[in-house]
């Protein structure tokens, strides 16, 4: 599970031997026609499935700098996003707001003097649609400052939607793999005051396959998103 500090094809022989088939294709028997086009089948479909996945990773470039308000159950907040400090966490993070990803998300760890976490949708079919989402490490260029906000991840290559906001200077994470690609500019008061009577009891896991029902009835008090909009 996604923490803060816990927390190809090679076508070459198959292309050689449609190629030869091919070629001999007139005098070819029923069957060696029949294995020519299975071959041929085969390749298509392995290109096929590299090509979709090729574009399952490549998400839409965001701005060099935009800003995403969150309208959560104590207030709002706003968070300005500087795309040069993590390209591929700010690409995906845009995609996210834009399909409203974080909507009715809770607000699942809070440990006061450390961060807040979120970022596992409510509904178990829809997180189960990104957690394969795995995007690539950015290198560091911004320090884990209070209000910045960075991925939670697993280890290297994990980030997809989990989150967090720094309440305190947290640097000692910059050395770990954590780099913020955004920070509060509005209403960081608004994320101080996240409830936190939780602190990390519930189950990553437990929300991942049981979603928001899990944590209604476990977890009654947990602040949560209501929306989050790209905003001027």
């Amino acid at each position: 599970m996604p923490f803060v500090l816990a927390e190809a094809f090679n076508h070459s022989g198959l292309a050689a031997e449609t190629a030869t088939l091919n070629r001999g294709c007139i005098a070819q028997t029923m069957e060696s026609y029949m294995l020519s086009r299975s071959v041929d089948f085969t390749l298509f479909a392995l290109c096929a499935v590299v090509t979709t996945a090729s574009a399952v990773q490549a998400a839409e470039k965001a701005p060099d700098s935009f800003k995403a308000r969150f309208d959560t159950s104590k207030g709002s907040f706003t968070v300005e996003v500087t795309r040069k400090w993590a390209p591929l966490g700010a690409d995906q993070f845009y995609e996210l707001v834009k399909k409203e990803f974080y909507k009715d998300c809770r607000f699942f760890r809070v440990v006061p003097g450390f961060m807040v976490q979120w970022g596992i949708n409510g509904d178990p079919k829809v997180q189960a649609s990104w957690r394969e989402k795995k995007i690539e490490d950015d290198p560091l260029v911004a320090s884990n400052s209070r209000g910045f906000i960075t991925y939670a991840m697993a280890g290297p290559d994990t980030r997809t939607s989990q989150l967090f906001i720094n309440f305190k200077d947290n640097s000692f994470l910059d050395s770990k793999g954590f780099p913020p690609f955004g920070r509060v500019i509005e209403g960081m008061d608004v994320v101080d005051s996240i409830n936190a009577e939780y602190g990390e009891q519930p189950s990553q896991g437990a929300i991942q396959s049981e979603g928001n029902e899990y944590l209604k009835e476990n977890f009654p008090n947990l602040d949560y998103i209501k929306s989050v909009k790209l905003v001027k």
